[in-house]
């Protein structure tokens, strides 16, 4: 573990490179939406199928990426030239996917991952693309970049099943871009703790891997740790989940670190572990107990906040949203729940909110298997101005929801993060809040969430071929006291996206 320096790389014609950061081009891109891919100030959206089948290789994965203001639609694969790598049967291209402006030309660049990529003989050890965006779309400007471990600058040696680019998260830190890559598959010490995982923190000309087995990082390595499963950041802080650590003799119990940018002895400088049997900064105890196979940080969200009387600008703080989807209730097991933390800028961490089905005035009951937690998205829409709770808000994924005799047909829950959660939710099922399709068993709504300032994403990438599909509704529809809007849609064989093997369009979205 340690860290190393990439000299930077003058941004080159569209294509593979190798790993580097591009310097900073004369702005041509007009910004100021995120994302926006080609900059002319209108949101573009990404939607990733990492199952789709691509010239014949199953599950080799692509994304198909729409440009605002009826600019046209670009698929992309690892078979195109600009796409680092190639196309190959499991590769999973666009499991995991993040957005942000790494070279700061008002073009916001996509960060791609490829957890099971093949390196060399080294099967599912991953990697990560970077496609640079441009006035003409991504990919068509500065030369996109490839990350796998052990290529030039980038810590540790690409292995078989590492999954590095299993997660991904970006932003930007101090003016600073950054880039964070989870690798829970990794390997750690000899004889090695198998799938004890790691994180790699990429900002500016410096790339640092760190893990459990790090100085100052909270928690022991062990295997099937799984450090990395999960990343989040806000400008200020961020988090990785370990959602196999083991709690005493609890296996899979979970855990979080909490990070912030800065960095001590050559690694991120850690803040706090969170587990469900841990202190708070306080002396107070996370709400629960730490059992088996709760999956603590399976799913994570992160978002800026603003307390009252805390100034103006750029928020300091931040909310951290932690999903416990195998949480048993009684006689509910995995009925699952959601934590929400506070964290100050100075890094001290209270727990806000506890959520799930049996909290007093949230809309229905918690049931075996409901899964929910499973998966996040939350968004503050407003994160200059003091959080309210029609600014700061929550969308939670129940995948394993059973609707009448419709088992797992899932289901989405929305929440605001300021006040009782209960006195702003709202229940989504398919053919609801301007969704399309209908009810039915296995098609797991709630598996594809997504967020921007403007809309929370919903995808449905299972059930039947009709139903499949992207949502975007206004964060107003789901507000409490908020403004409706119109719900926006996408689906294969309509509005330029291609119709043909179409497997789990929409499993991803930014």
């Amino acid at each position: 573990m340690g860290m190393v320096s990439l000299g930077l790389a003058v941004a080159g014609p569209a294509g593979a490179g190798s790993a580097g950061v591009p310097t900073a081009v004369a702005a041509v891109c007009t910004g100021g939406v995120n994302p926006d891919y080609n900059g002319d100030g209108i949101r573009d959206i990404a939607i990733a199928d990492p199952d789709a089948t691509v010239a014949g290789k199953a599950r080799a994965g692509r994304i198909d990426v729409v440009y605002g203001g009826g600019k046209g639609t670009k698929r992309l694969d690892q078979d195109l030239a600009e796409v680092p790598g190639v196309a190959e049967a499991g590769d999973q291209f666009g499991f995991s996917l993040a957005t942000f402006d790494v070279n700061e030309d008002g073009c916001d660049d996509l960060a791609v991952g490829i957890p099971h990529e093949a390196i060399g003989t080294a099967a599912d050890s991953g990697g990560v693309a970077v496609l640079y965006g441009s006035p003409d779309g991504l990919g068509q400007g500065a030369a996109s970049v490839g990350y796998d471990q052990g290529l030039e600058a980038v810590p540790g040696v690409a292995e078989t099943g590492d999954w590095f680019g299993y997660s991904v998260a970006a932003g930007t830190s101090g003016g600073t871009p950054f880039l964070l890559i989870g690798a829970p598959g990794e390997d750690i010490g000899s004889p090695s703790l198998v799938d004890a995982g790691v994180a790699v923190h990429v900002r500016g000309s410096a790339i640092t891997d760190f893990s459990q087995d790090s100085a100052g990082v909270p928690g022991v390595v062990e295997k099937d740790d799984r450090f990395g499963a999960q990343v989040v950041a806000t400008a200020t802080h961020f988090a990785v989940s370990a959602p196999g650590e083991a709690i005493g003799t609890d296996t899979f119990a979970g855990g979080v670190s909490l990070f912030n940018h800065t960095f001590t002895d050559g690694v991120p400088t850690a803040l706090l572990g969170l587990d469900q049997d841990g202190a708070l900064s306080d002396g107070t105890n996370v709400f629960g107990e730490a059992e088996s196979s709760d999956s603590f940080g399976k799913s994570m969200a992160m978002v800026p906040f603003r307390t009252s009387g805390t100034g103006t600008g750029t928020p300091t703080e931040s909310l951290l949203v932690v999903g416990v989807p195998g949480e048993d209730h009684p006689a509910d097991a995995d009925g699952g729940m959601v934590h929400v933390f506070k964290v100050t800028a100075a890094g001290a961490v209270s727990e806000r909110q506890r959520i799930h089905q049996d909290v007093a005035d949230i809309e229905g009951s918690t049931e075996p298997g409901d899964l929910f937690g499973e998966r996040l998205a939350a968004v503050n829409t407003a994160p200059t101005a003091t959080s309210t709770a029609s600014t700061v808000l929550l969308a939670v994924g129940a995948p394993g929801e059973d609707l009448g005799d419709d088992r797992d047909a899932g289901a989405v829950q929305t929440f605001p993060l300021v006040g009782a959660p209960g006195d702003g939710d709202l229940f989504i099922e398919q053919g609801t809040a301007g969704t399309g399709g209908d009810v039915g068993p296995q098609e797991y709504f709630g598996t594809a969430l997504g967020a921007t300032s403007a809309s929370l994403y919903l995808g449905v990438p299972y059930g039947p071929a009709a139903d499949r599909a992207v949502y975007a509704l206004p964060w107003g529809n789901v507000a409490p006291g908020g403004t409706a809007g119109t719900v926006q849609s996408w689906r294969p064989g309509e509005g330029g996206i291609p119709a043909d093997d179409v497997t789990a369009f929409g499993a991803v979205i930014r």
